[in-house]
């Protein structure tokens, strides 16, 4: 966080984050004391699944000391399941009221007419993911694990393939041997902003690629385009449906 960054979160009355691997906000937390702050860890009490080696910050997770080794054992991507986001409103939600308690009942019904908007997403990825032809899906950043688990789906993520890296020859051949094996028709990336080894990995295999987004913040087109987390999410269920129908 920059130094304005840290000025608004000393004076917060509140303070969200998703919980898990985020270090940096328990840093944050300490390095600006404030006593009457709320700090709401949004994940907490969800069951969390443990999370893939290739998800790990590098070398330097591992030679952090023993009391932080569990920030990198578990999968913080809770928010990409609308089940698992309720729990996160939920979370927030309480948050507001301890802060605000005069307007308890206004945040009580944001935060319900907002659950049932992830309800009815909830019940979208449902109806949407249930007879589809193939049950698993090709992705580069394993990002997916709850979603898959939430709608009986497998995730197989393409260990250390990043948009900005040509995939050494081993990971290809092992790609490709999956791939054909199962007829996968498309590797999903991230993103396209370096479409080269996404055409390579698709031309490799005769797939094409598409983008699942991991909604790890908003890009200025998603903003401009009036993009939200339901916005994005129904984006992805389209493009699942699409690549497990082939």
């Amino acid at each position: 966080p920059s130094a304005k960054d840290m000025a608004r979160i000393k004076d917060a009355d509140i303070f969200v984050y998703n919980g898990i691997v985020e270090g940096w906000a328990e840093n944050a937390l300490k390095s600006a004391p404030n006593d009457k702050r709320i700090a709401v860890e949004a994940s907490k009490g969800i069951d969390l699944m443990e999370g893939l080696p290739e998800e790990e910050e590098g070398e330097e997770a591992h030679q952090d000391e023993h009391e932080h080794e569990h920030e990198h054992a578990h999968d913080p991507h809770v928010w990409l399941d609308p089940k698992l986001a309720q729990k996160e409103v939920e979370a927030i939600r309480d948050a507001f009221e301890q802060a605000d308690p005069a307007n308890r009942e206004v945040y009580r019904s944001n935060a319900d007419a907002y659950i049932a908007k992830l309800q009815e997403l909830d019940a979208d990825f449902r109806t949407g993911l249930q007879d589809v032809k193939r049950k698993s899906f090709v992705t580069q950043h394993a990002a997916f694990g709850y979603l898959a688990k939430e709608y009986g789906l497998t995730q197989v993520p393409i260990a250390g393939l990043s948009p900005e890296q040509e995939p050494a020859p081993d990971q290809m051949a092992e790609i490709v041997k999956f791939a054909k094996e199962q007829q996968v028709k498309t590797i999903f990336f991230e993103t396209l902003v370096a479409p080269k080894v996404a055409q390579t990995v698709a031309n490799e295999i005769g797939a094409k690629t598409d983008v699942l987004n991991p909604i790890e913040g908003l890009t200025d087109e998603d903003q401009k385009n009036g993009l939200d987390y339901i916005g994005i999410m129904k984006n992805n269920l389209e493009a699942l449906k699409k690549a497990l129908n082939e």
